[in-house]
């Protein structure tokens, strides 16, 4: 593995060798392998829906999918989420790879009855395998066919596909690596750029990705560019000027003012305002009872 200080003559090896720690945030938890590291079973509540999370904008789409759920009066969405802390390698735990055997959150479990013969619990790994998987079972926010359907899917795996050149790319090189290095932020900083006027482009001809109504393509999108726009990721608003993008802003204030949404924000979170943190969501009436701050006032 390179230096993490040397950015300008470095010449690769013919085989590559993991031989030391390859530096900056979440360096202790990166390794070149897959599988369990350790044992330990998951956690199971009593609701239909196991969610096994954090709050990143990734663990946000699953939440705020199941809490758009149950705004609709979707019951057979409940769900506990339980907090997966993965700078500590929770992740790697028998029972998360388990149900997810990338070690990434969010992993789900619905454990509602048999579906499809199956006979058990199914594991839902891939935050868009999740929101497909929930828009299909209780037929919403996923257009039933023709065009809206498949502009809503498009923009679904837009997002899978695009979010890591933001996050994995110029998140990383811009907040979290150890040393600041042109030509990566200046890469990544361009196509996080380009990104965001794709979507000021889709967003200045709908309301919405899909069209004129909100979907799972939204839901997908917004915890990264929606919080991206409203300079809530990685301290990058004011250096990629994201007040430049108005549809984008428009469409990220629409979305952040549903209830559920802002319910499904401060899920699985640890970071920020302790009011806005809901370490782990086992009933709805957590939200008004169990929140950081609450919680440290009981203490108190």
């Amino acid at each position: 593995m390179s230096s993490t200080t040397d950015t300008t003559d470095y010449t690769p090896p013919p085989v590559w060798t993991w031989n030391k720690a390859n530096g900056g945030r979440f360096a202790n938890i990166n390794r070149p392998v897959a599988g369990p590291t350790h044992d330990k079973e998951l956690p199971v509540g009593r609701h239909p829906f196991q969610l096994y999370s954090l709050g990143t904008p990734n663990g946000q789409k699953v939440t705020i999918m199941l809490e758009e759920l149950l705004a609709l009066g979707k019951t057979g969405a409940e769900y506990d989420a339980w907090l997966i802390r993965i700078g500590e390698g929770e992740q790697f735990g028998s029972g998360f790879v388990a149900v997810n055997p990338n070690s990434k959150i969010p992993a789900l479990v619905d454990r509602s009855g048999p579906v499809n013969g199956s006979g058990g619990p199914i594991r839902v790994f891939e935050s868009g395998a999740m929101l497909l998987y929930l828009a299909e079972k209780f037929h919403a926010f996923l257009p039933k066919h023709g065009a809206t359907h498949a502009e809503c899917l498009s923009w679904l795996f837009w997002q899978m596909g695009s979010a890591p050149y933001l996050g994995g790319g110029f998140g990383h090189f811009y907040a979290y690596a150890p040393t600041k290095i042109e030509y990566a932020i200046d890469r990544f900083a361009m196509e996080t750029k380009r990104q965001l006027d794709v979507l000021d482009r889709r967003l200045g001809e709908s309301a919405y990705l899909a069209g004129d109504a909100y979907t799972i393509a939204d839901i997908a999108v917004w915890p990264w560019y929606g919080g991206l726009a409203k300079g809530l990721l990685y301290g990058a608003g004011e250096f990629l000027s994201v007040t430049d993008y108005k549809n984008v802003q428009r469409w990220a204030d629409v979305i952040g003012e549903r209830p559920a949404v802002k319910r499904g924000r401060i899920v699985n979170r640890l970071q920020g305002d302790p009011a806005n943190q809901l370490h782990e969501r086992h009933d709805a009436s957590d939200f008004e009872l169990r929140t950081q701050d609450k919680l440290a006032a009981k203490a108190s």
